[in-house]
């Protein structure tokens, strides 16, 4: 079953920020876009890569008016030693949110029961708390910030301007497409 225009379910869970610790709750990310960034464990080897790609495009983000959340089963205070102790993740300033529970791994669907981790899944969230988009990757499939932030754009745009659509590699400015009857079999 999809998970497309589901409403997030209520949450609060700790999270490491900028050198403190703090807590997010569902009413933190209504009224603007989110993506909720899931990933298996800290301490691990395709994680660190994605995370320090997803903070390279962390300022994009930001002035899409997007927040980013990154999302593991480990704790707070882990995460913040792996903060404390890595150099690429050392730079990042998006809040990494703790899931020890899997409170937020079971509601969005990516527990890995068997281990007790989440798999590689980015979703996006308009700011009336639905996911609007979403991506599910085998754990040994880094994912790519500048698609992601790409996929955020076109649901932004989508989202202001219903009566069109964005085709496939679609950019900010590009043509974008009215579907109608004149359409039907034409492209």
């Amino acid at each position: 079953m999809s998970m497309i225009n589901r409403e997030v379910s209520d949450f609060f869970v700790h999270a490491y920020q900028n050198g403190e610790f703090k807590t997010v709750t569902r009413d933190d990310i209504l009224g603007g876009w989110s993506v909720f960034f899931f990933y298996p464990a800290d301490f691990t080897f395709v994680c660190p890569t994605e995370l320090s790609d997803l903070q390279d495009k962390y300022k994009d983000f930001k002035a899409a008016g997007c927040e980013v959340y990154s999302i593991s089963t480990d704790t707070h205070f882990v995460h913040k030693a792996w903060h404390d102790t890595s150099e690429k993740i050392g730079k990042i300033t998006f809040p990494m949110l703790a899931d020890p529970n899997h409170e937020l791994c079971e509601d969005f669907e990516v527990m890995i029961e068997s281990d007790g981790m989440a798999e590689r899944g980015s979703f996006i969230i308009n700011p009336e708390g639905r996911i609007v988009s979403y991506e599910v990757s085998a754990g040994n499939v880094g994912r790519n910030a500048d698609e992601l932030f790409r996929k955020l754009q076109a649901c932004q745009f989508v989202a202001e301007h219903g009566d069109e659509v964005c085709p496939a590699k679609w950019q900010p400015g590009e043509a974008t497409l009215r579907p109608s009857l004149d359409l039907v079999g034409r492209l």
